[in-house]
């Protein structure tokens, strides 16, 4: 048994030793198509982080009559959060700081600064910011919480009914960027499965002689079939490795560059964080579609 076992390793390394040429062409083939499933895990994770950080900055806003006291706000704050398990977050403003925050974003414009002296006193009102975990239809049940609770009395106004279109119209917007991703996920890998299997149907197709003598002369299925297994076994590896390294160049290399664009996100710490979900998937992917390759192929010869 662990005679047959070397010889069939032994074929295998022979093989692929032998046919240079259609081995580089085959790892190469393979290590594009591990390179597109890779990126497709990195276009995921930058698209995730985009569409939190749009969910993130969506948010209504229960603002409070004047007269009303902060630990009275503050009270409906924790109310606020009891009554709806879908907020995600609420965040108090009070009337200084609403006055501060104005100034400090229109400290250039000066036709509103004027307008503002003009007023004479502080004219925003203290409120609540609300941010929940998911769909549109959860700001609306929080807004229905704000104005029929039993401190609705207090509240002012919700400026829901202002931000539904846009609220719905950026869920949308997300959604379908998501959807999108996945569907083109799902053709690439179809596409690169493919290709992958058509060369290494070439790389076998050029040992179909070797697969008939060895049928003639009595081989087992399993001795025929064993080499061109563990030749995909090493078309798989060797291009597992080079598209770690390569992955963890284009992370390092482009890593800044991203950062401008979606400042907050690190393309190299995404990696480094997920670097064992990337092992896993181009490993799997790289072994395992040279191995089923190798396997389809060369059945197509044992029933010959």
């Amino acid at each position: 048994m662990i005679t047959n076992i070397t010889r069939v390793i032994k074929f295998a390394v022979d093989n692929f030793s032998r046919n240079k040429g259609i081995s580089f062409a085959t790892v190469f083939v393979l290590f594009v198509s591990i390179m597109v499933v890779s990126g497709l895990f990195f276009f995921q994770g930058m698209t995730n982080y985009l569409t939190n950080e749009i969910r993130n900055k969506i948010d209504i806003t229960a603002y409070f009559y004047e007269e009303t006291t902060e630990p009275e706000i503050l009270a409906a704050k924790e109310q606020i959060a009891e009554l709806s398990p879908n907020i995600k977050s609420i965040g108090y403003v009070s009337r200084e700081q609403a006055l501060e925050s104005f100034n400090k974003k229109h400290e250039d414009d000066q036709v509103l600064q004027t307008a503002l002296a003009e007023v004479g006193e502080n004219p925003f009102l203290p409120s609540l910011n609300i941010t929940t975990n998911g769909e549109p239809s959860q700001y609306e049940e929080v807004a229905n919480i704000l104005q029929n609770s039993a401190f609705g009395k207090l509240i002012y106004k919700v400026d829901f009914s202002a931000k539904r279109d846009t609220i719905e119209k950026i869920y949308s917007i997300t959604s379908n960027v998501n959807r999108f991703g996945l569907v083109l996920g799902i053709v690439l890998l179809i596409l690169s499965a493919l290709v992958v299997f058509n060369t290494i149907k070439l790389a076998i197709d050029s040992s179909r002689d070797e697969i008939a003598t060895m049928k003639i002369v009595g081989a087992s299925d399993w001795f025929v079939r064993g080499p061109f297994i563990i030749e995909g076994v090493i078309y798989g590896v060797i291009a597992f490795l080079m598209s770690v390294l390569v992955s963890w160049l284009f992370a390092f290399l482009l890593s800044s560059k991203i950062s401008v664009i979606m400042p907050g996100f690190s393309l190299l710490e995404f990696f480094l964080t997920n670097f064992w979900i990337f092992v896993l998937i181009q490993l799997v992917f790289g072994i395992g579609v040279g191995v089923v390759s190798s396997v389809i192929v060369v059945k197509k010869y044992l029933e010959i």
